[in-house]
């Protein structure tokens, strides 16, 4: 009994350590026609589908060729409507016997399984501060780990790609 506390105390000790994930997704921009690279910062948990709020709060900060776009992004869920071809089903029996004792069992189980190969689309606008802002849009696409790529144009027609 004091082993297994003694052993619940020091995995609760090192789970305590253990790194949490909430700093920002980041990333890169590379302009395609100079190559010049730049830095992709998003706030962590905001690479989701949510509701449409065209008032919410920036969640990109973009710094490339000397200037840094802030904006926001709005993802659409992409294919998570689940349909009867996407159920798993299983069933299971079993027996057995002991000296002065026997039993049996059965069971069944349907679910949908996790998809974590669904992709979501989206995009964001982005412009830098000033009387003459620079707007740059991008349409991304984006996994269930925040991770993905985009295309943007900026307001005189240059072309980036994006990686995060």
């Amino acid at each position: 009994m004091k082993r297994s506390l003694l052993l619940c105390g020091a995995a609760a000790l090192l789970a305590s350590c253990a790194p949490s994930v909430t700093g920002p997704v980041v990333g890169r921009i590379v302009n395609s026609k100079t190559g010049a690279e730049g830095q992709v910062s998003f706030t962590r948990g905001t690479l989701k589908p949510r509701l449409g709020d065209p008032f919410s709060p920036d969640n990109a900060v973009i710094a490339i060729g000397g200037q840094t776009y802030t904006g926001r992004t709005v993802l659409i869920d992409g294919g998570a409507v689940r349909t009867p071809s996407n159920w798993d089903m299983s069933f299971g029996f079993g027996g057995g016997r002991a000296v002065n004792d026997g039993f049996f069992g059965w069971g069944t189980r349907l679910n949908t399984p996790q998809r974590t190969d669904l992709a979501r689309t989206g995009n964001l606008i982005a412009k830098t501060a000033g009387a003459n802002p620079s707007v740059l849009t991008c349409t991304l696409t984006v996994d269930v780990y925040e991770h993905g790529v985009g295309d943007c144009t900026d307001s005189s027609g240059t072309k980036y790609a994006m990686q995060f």
